[in-house]
């Protein structure tokens, strides 16, 4: 049977739905393994409804503020109840894209360019001092809120005239943008899966049918093409992979995390995030990856149970 495990879904992240759909995933598949499983919606009342069912593993299907920053991991610490993703630290890290970027700079890890706008800037009507650092940085840009996921508070933005609403946009969220050089390219993910020595699953390339892998793209049936293997060369794949191994260990992941990156025309490979909690709804990157590798959804699931239990 093993132990009574509860499922930490929804939350108060602006990622709540596709938690919830992720939650579900996970725990059907929990049940088909056999174990004794319940959904838990996070809240103010989380404690008392850990306890009041007995909880033994936690199995974090959280996305965005609250679950995947490392607030949850630091709770479950407290009440010694074994988690399944990465611990606090690198959680934290890897929520915020500012602090990643300064990571994988430290590491000799390649990442776009990038400038930091905070809000209080914003708000001091330096909009043409701070236009000007962007337009320096180089057009186009992408602005992002840096503790957001699922391309929350994301603007690509062409144009110097388009800087003001990416800005605000970012600042709905955060009260910082990440301003980053866009890469135009090939995109492509690496799942890793693993505690100490990680394994990077089957690469996948990511085809947008709009274009922009948006949130539309990412949870809509159809809204995008998952291509394994990637349409790029052998020795481009071998880089990405070590790139990925490479991010997953300087980050101090465990457990699982997926590695976003994007390949220019020459080549090159960028890391542009860490998602330390995948999505894992039907139109889900991991679970593809997974399969690519010959893992089953419920193997996977199992698999993520294991390693937090090695870990404890």
């Amino acid at each position: 049977m093993g132990p009574k495990i509860g499922v930490l879904l929804g939350g108060r992240s602006a990622e709540r739905e596709v938690s919830l759909r992720t939650g579900a995933a996970i725990h059907r598949a929990l049940l088909e393994n056999g174990y004794d499983a319940v959904k838990i919606d996070v809240d103010v009342n989380i404690v008392e409804n850990l306890k009041q069912h007995g909880i033994e593993l936690a199995f974090i299907a959280l996305h965005g503020k609250y679950g995947e920053d490392g607030a949850v991991q630091g709770m479950l610490e407290m009440l010694d109840i074994p988690y399944t993703g990465p611990d606090v630290l690198a959680s934290a890290i890897a929520m915020n894209k500012i602090a990643t970027k300064k990571i994988l700079l430290a590491e000799g890890i390649p990442t776009p360019d990038y400038r930091v706008v905070s809000s209080i800037e914003y708000q001091s009507q330096l909009l043409p001092v701070i236009e000007q650092k962007i337009i320096e940085l180089g057009l186009p840009v992408v602005i992002k809120a840096p503790t957001q996921g699922s391309t929350i508070g994301i603007t690509f933005v062409h144009a110097k005239d388009e800087i003001k609403a990416g800005l605000e946009e970012a600042f709905k969220y955060d009260p910082v943008a990440l301003v980053e050089k866009m890469v135009p390219g090939i995109e492509i993910t690496a799942s890793v899966l693993g505690n100490e020595d990680p394994q990077v699953l089957p690469l996948i390339e990511i085809v947008s049918n709009t274009g922009v892998y948006d949130y539309e793209a990412k949870y809509t049936v159809g809204m995008s093409e998952h291509i394994i293997p990637p349409r790029v060369s052998m020795e481009i794949q071998d880089k990405i992979s070590v790139l990925a191994r490479q991010t997953y260990l300087a980050l101090g992941c465990r457990g699982l995390s997926r590695v976003d990156f994007m390949v220019d025309d020459a080549g090159q490979s960028y890391v542009l995030e860490v998602n330390t909690i995948p999505g894992m709804t039907e139109t889900s990157l991991f679970p593809d990856a997974a399969r690519a590798a010959g893992i089953s959804f419920p193997a996977l699931v199992k698999k993520l149970v294991q390693l937090a239990l090695i870990r404890g």
